[in-house]
């Protein structure tokens, strides 16, 4: 299942911690797709995502929004 995680106009460390309760919400081998607006994310996530043992699918850029895939494991 992919879950929609809307983080849009949030600033560091927002995207992170809202990242962080969802993932503890689903199951695993489950995405989460992150839509956000601060580019941190692009490292920020990625980055948590190594220390947590979770996955990044993707990292898309589309008119100054980000999406990113992550798969819990």
């Amino acid at each position: 299942m992919n879950h929609i995680l809307d983080v849009t106009k949030l600033l560091c460390p927002m995207p992170v911690i809202k990242l962080s309760q969802i993932i503890t919400s689903i199951s695993e081998d489950e995405t989460v797709e992150v839509h956000a607006t601060d580019p941190g994310v692009k490292h920020d996530i990625p980055a948590w995502c190594r220390v947590h043992g979770h996955e990044v699918l993707s990292v898309e850029e589309d008119n100054e929004k980000f999406i990113l895939t992550i798969k819990k494991y």
